[in-house]
């Protein structure tokens, strides 16, 4: 099961099937710790046994003290007292020794029951979130792969292909509308930019809000691998960053060669940026990640690229961290899994899935839930 997002709205809107509850107090992980607490009891009990036996022990042997005591002050006639006297000595020693390795051989068992408990405990949890951890990047994905379409179906609008073809004040003023229709029924973007050749922006589609006009894009990479593309099929990508484009705030930027006669082999007019507002997609998930309540404080959420740098994060600091722990190297190869480690000093199970991609689109990123022991 998994979570869609609706992004014909400002912000995600979760409205599709939930993912199993994670909180659930049925969950394998509380018949685990319901498991250690009979454990413990049944421990507590033994030990409770053992004293029991230790007194009744200790009582017999004051008993057969005072026996032989009292045997000896008789004489002849307490041989036979003595002789019981003794064997109540032995027996009791005897007792005493059963008890001890039984319970040290009980102990030992609960033990044993216990690590199994636990290491079986740890299992459910690191798979339970690794499967989380899939999900949101598998999300991320899938919601991505449709902005690729976007700019290389939009980059072939007659508008535009009209604007770079003539370069006049009318055009590209016919270019903006266009592209304000569009941002009006894809609001998930902050904005849509068309650039010339050189990488000056000469139409955007929301000019009242972002005065972006004229400002040079030449050496951004969404441009650069936009001109660089080999036709209209290709798109390029500039990873999250806070542009400059949209008052700061953080985006992905998606991009295509606009081409002469809107046609994919066509000459190189210009390109087509669109400025996609990244946190509605991914902070969204990450804050939307089912996490048990009690849990939320030492659990963390979020999406880094192969560096460790954040991507995404359930914490806020995304851009700001790079994520850095034993055993990570080997864990980002694997596709999805888990490893017990310490992060910033703390034991953690961390769990991790790498992006699936979806159709012809991957971010290449990793997810990771990072929760404390």
């Amino acid at each position: 099961m998994s979570i869609s997002y609706n992004f014909l709205g400002n912000s995600a809107v979760q409205h599709a099937a939930k993912l199993p509850d994670a909180s659930g107090k049925d969950s394998a992980e509380n018949e685990y710790a319901r498991i250690n607490r009979l454990l413990t009891d049944m421990a507590r009990e033994m030990s409770g046994s053992m004293e029991e036996i230790q007194k009744i022990n200790s009582m017999m042997r004051m008993i057969s003290f005072n026996s032989k005591i009292e045997a000896a002050k008789a004489g002849d006639a307490g041989k036979a007292f003595a002789v019981v006297s003794g064997e109540m000595k032995s027996l009791s020693e005897q007792t005493a020794t059963v008890a001890k390795r039984l319970g040290q051989d009980t102990n030992q068992a609960i033990n044993q029951l216990r690590n199994i408990s636990n290491d079986l405990a740890t299992h459910v949890r690191g798979t339970r979130l690794s499967d989380l951890a899939l999900t949101n990047i598998d999300l991320i994905d899938r919601n991505l792969y449709e902005r690729s379409c976007d700019v290389r179906w939009w980059a072939t609008d007659s508008s535009l292909v009209e604007a770079l073809s003539v370069n006049s004040d009318a055009a590209c003023a016919y270019a903006s509308k266009r592209l304000g229709v569009i941002l009006n029924a894809y609001t998930v973007y902050f904005d849509l930019v068309l650039c010339d050749i050189q990488g000056d922006i000469v139409a955007n589609g929301r000019p009242n809000l972002y005065c972006s006009h004229g400002k040079n894009q030449g050496t951004q990479p969404w441009f650069l691998k936009a001109m660089n593309s080999r036709s209209g099929d290709d798109y390029g990508f500039q990873t999250v960053h806070e542009s400059g484009l949209v008052g700061g705030e953080r985006v992905l930027v998606y991009s295509a060669s606009v081409r002469e006669g809107g046609k994919s082999t066509g000459k190189i007019l210009g390109a087509l940026g669109i400025l996609f507002n990244y946190d509605a997609l991914a902070q969204t998930i990450m804050h939307n990640t089912p996490v048990d309540k009690d849990l939320l404080a030492i659990t963390r959420v979020c999406i880094i690229d192969g560096q460790g740098l954040l991507l995404a994060d359930s914490r806020e600091r995304l851009l700001q961290e790079t994520l850095d722990f034993a055993g990570m190297k080997v864990l980002l190869q694997q596709e999805k899994g888990f490893i017990i480690g310490e992060v910033n000093g703390r034991r953690s199970c961390i769990a991790h899935a790498r992006a699936p991609g979806y159709e012809t689109y991957s971010t290449g990123w990793h997810s990771l839930i990072l929760q404390e022991i």
